[in-house]
């Protein structure tokens, strides 16, 4: 699907070992065709986190004299973003590591003040060490929940229960090594045609491992008009689980793109057509989710019901 062009911000947080550069290395390792940018932040003469990354990443800034929550203003943050968002080719995606002493929620406040129409915020992945969780470390805040070292955990399912007591819409995915699937955070490109000898890189990424945790996916297509009220309600009460929709939403006469990463919501106009969306999650209740889809088709929509889409259309 086509887009502005804005390159889409995601932040991972989480506490000092937790597993965030373990996750942004396998995001770079296992992304095939994506291009990804990096904001490396750490503390320390030697940013080792940087070290980490700079051997596969498509192209980094870092900061290596304290946490990007506060020793950066929103300013400083948008020009580094910015400089990466300019990048060509244009990157997919920009992943901000933050330091393991970074607020969560300053860290996406930080981020969605920066914003600019080179990019935008896309949600805040917090990843957790399943063996010493620090459940008031940013997980009202979390887009997406990663679970990390959960082999080792003695008590798996009474932790996750802990979490959905403080968030209970929160996706989470438990994890080993913070191997989560690429997909669930970003499409890859299209498939170019096969090539008569495989490159280097493709050699190298084709030896990836795939045993990543699952999403689930569903799809959901109708030709009946949306009620953009309803729909705007199904997307602020989400269903558990649900992290990222995708694909075309037909208000009447009006159609948009739909992209929705965890806590950001942008619509762009298209033409007229059907309802067609995908639905990307974890745990989720599949009939629960298309059932409220299919309320958002059962009542005719009032003159201002387009107001609260309107605000979101980029």
């Amino acid at each position: 699907m086509s887009s502005t062009g804005s390159v889409p911000v995601l932040a991972v947080a989480g506490h000092l070992g937790a597993g965030k550069t373990t996750l942004l290395n396998h995001l770079l390792r296992n992304s095939r065709g994506v291009r990804i940018g990096a904001l490396v932040n750490d503390f320390g003469a030697v940013n080792i986190d940087a070290m980490l990354v700079a051997g596969q990443v498509d192209a980094m800034a870092s900061l290596s004299n304290g946490c990007i929550c506060c020793a950066v203003d929103a300013e400083e943050a948008g020009e580094m973003l910015g400089k990466l968002a300019a990048v060509k080719p244009r990157l997919d995606l920009i992943v901000v590591e933050a330091s393991g002493v970074a607020e969560p929620a300053t860290l996406a406040r930080t981020l969605v003040v920066a914003d600019d129409p080179r990019y935008h915020y896309a949600g805040l992945v917090l990843v957790l060490d399943g063996l010493q969780p620090d459940l008031s470390h940013g997980l009202p805040v979390a887009d997406l929940v990663v679970l990390n070292k959960v082999s080792s955990c003695t008590d798996v399912d009474g932790l996750l229960e802990r979490i959905r007591e403080l968030n209970p819409r929160v996706p989470v995915l438990p994890t080993d090594f913070a191997r989560i699937d690429p997909e669930l955070l970003i499409d890859p490109p299209q498939p170019r045609a096969p090539q008569a000898q495989m490159s280097f890189d493709e050699l190298l990424h084709d030896q990836h491992d795939h045993d990543h945790p699952e999403y689930q996916s569903v799809e959901y297509r109708t030709d009946a008009a949306v009620n953009p009220r309803l729909f705007m309600e199904f997307l602020r009460n989400r269903p558990e689980g649900l992290y990222r929709a995708k694909g075309f939403v037909g208000f009447g006469d009006q159609r948009f793109l739909l992209q929705l990463v965890g806590s950001s919501l942008r619509f762009e106009k298209r033409r007229s057509g059907a309802t067609e969306l995908v639905l990307i999650g974890t745990g989720m209740d599949t009939s629960a989710v298309l059932a409220g889809l299919e309320r958002c088709t059962e009542e005719p929509a009032d003159e201002n019901a387009m107001l609260g889409v309107l605000k979101y259309v980029v």
